[in-house]
């Protein structure tokens, strides 16, 4: 059996605060692209996990590693006898705002409940996945919907004119760990995110990141103009806290064409699920 970690992208990413436990409160649309990371499994005595493609070396696949952690939740919480052989094509860049192994945990969980014929709806499901990150709920419906708290509280939106709009996303794999761009954020509370996920209304949202992460990697800055100058884009923005940039496009050609601009560095032509 296969499941797609589908990359996932914060079109969207308003700080409100910091809170009282050092996280910080957060409104965010998260949507997710076509593509992603690929996960395999077969049944097994035991669960296991082999890392391969392009991103793996940046990986370990010991138990703390989060597919495994996941799959191990999943098999205690509902006493599977079973194992699972599985298998990480690493396609997506790590620690580069796209939900990488949010998206990877989620995807074990879609994969071991198929595998094992357990319920993904099941209430322990939602728990485990809050349990390993703030964004692992969303990468687990790996759906366009609105997250608020740290990301983890989630609320359904009306997005279908999103789904199967053309997107690139560009990333020169330079790193941008999360924690500094946090850090460097200037605490001021720059107003809620609105509810209207029409394009003019994501078009008027922000992503209070983009700043602190430029101090921190200036060539994001470079990025999004170079991204903002192609023909076509309804909107480029910084996904995350970075370092990954994303455009929006009007058409899947001039989507492909933006990507050819692209060739020196990680990029991703897809759609928006």
């Amino acid at each position: 059996m296969q499941e797609i970690a589908y990359a996932k992208i914060n079109l969207a990413l308003h700080v409100r605060a910091r809170r009282g436990d050092g996280y910080h409160a957060l409104e965010t649309l998260f949507a997710f692209a076509e593509d992603g990371d690929v996960l395999t499994a077969e049944i097994d005595d035991r669960i296991s996990l082999a890392i391969e493609g392009p991103f793996s070396a940046a990986l370990g696949n010991d138990d703390d590693n989060l597919v495994m952690r996941a799959a191990r939740m999943v098999q205690s919480a509902f006493d599977v006898p079973r194992g699972a052989a599985m298998i990480l094509d690493k396609r997506l860049p790590v620690a580069a705002g796209i939900g990488g192994g949010s998206a990877d945990a989620a995807a074990a969980m879609r994969l071991v409940a198929r595998l094992w014929g357990l319920d993904i709806d099941d209430a322990r499901m939602l728990k485990i996945a809050a349990s390993l990150g703030a964004d692992v709920p969303a990468c687990l419906a790996s759906r366009t919907v609105r997250g608020e708290g740290v990301g983890d509280v989630l609320s359904p939106v009306a997005a279908s004119h999103l789904s199967g709009v053309p997107v690139l996303l560009i990333n020169d794999l330079t790193p941008c760990p999360t924690g500094p761009v946090f850090r460097n954020w200037d605490g001021i509370d720059r107003g809620a995110l609105n509810r209207d996920v029409s394009f003019a209304g994501i078009i008027a949202a922000r992503n209070d990141l983009e700043l602190p992460a430029i101090a921190s990697v200036p060539q994001i800055s470079a990025l999004l103009h170079d991204l903002r100058s192609q023909e076509g884009v309804i909107l480029a923005r910084m996904s995350g806290s970075g370092a990954t940039c994303f455009a929006l496009f009007d058409a899947p050609e001039n989507c492909r064409k933006a990507g050819i601009q692209f060739p020196d560095i990680w990029r991703m032509v897809t759609h928006l699920r």
